[in-house]
């Protein structure tokens, strides 16, 4: 099994790929492999709508997408994560996720356990609005979604502020760790 923990913040080593590879970590020490992708260092343009990949079953632009995809399609759980940019996911998340229409196409999301993480200024900050548009996309791909576990059980990890002080979002990291593992698991009856 493993699990791909995708980090859509435009700048590396910051807050959100901190939670991210706590959660990823923690995943690890259930004996699943992990990877860490970091979008910022990516080429990713935008979608433009012309409907190629549903004739194709692939997007027609030449970019670093053609590998992100592959490593998605063959992931078995997928973290995705984002900072808040005014209430929601960066634009650099959002074109990454555009770009996986093709996946739909041959419902690559079917049984995949995939969970959301984001990181904001502030509490409530607008975390859980970037979460659920994270999620929105998971539902439209057909993807098993989770979020972290108790004792906090709501929709994925939230991290505020500099994320190496907040306590709660990094619980909150684990618990999603703890989450995936179990669903996959129980999935892929191990």
């Amino acid at each position: 099994m493993k699990v791909v923990g995708i980090v859509g913040s435009p700048r590396s080593n910051g807050n959100t790929e901190y939670l991210v590879r706590n959660t990823l970590d923690e995943i690890s020490k259930n004996g699943i492999e992990v990877e860490l992708i970091t979008l910022c260092d990516k080429k990713i343009d935008y979608c433009t709508g012309c409907d190629y990949c549903k004739k194709n079953n692939k997007c027609h632009i030449d970019d670093d997408m053609v590998l992100l995809t592959s490593k998605v399609k063959e992931a078995d759980g997928i973290i995705m994560s984002s900072p808040v940019y005014f209430g929601d996911m960066t634009g650099l998340a959002k074109s990454f996720i555009d770009r996986l229409r093709p996946l739909r196409n041959i419902h690559a999301f079917k049984y995949k356990v995939c969970g959301a993480l984001s990181c904001g200024g502030f509490r409530n900050g607008g975390q859980e609005s970037t979460i659920a548009s994270i999620h929105d996309f998971f539902l439209i791909q057909g993807a098993i979604i989770v979020g972290d576990d108790r004792p906090t059980a709501h929709y994925g990890c939230t991290g505020v502020g500099d994320t190496k002080k907040d306590t709660v979002g990094y619980d909150t990291s684990i618990y999603l760790a703890h989450r995936m593992c179990d669903v996959l698991k129980k999935i892929n009856n191990k």
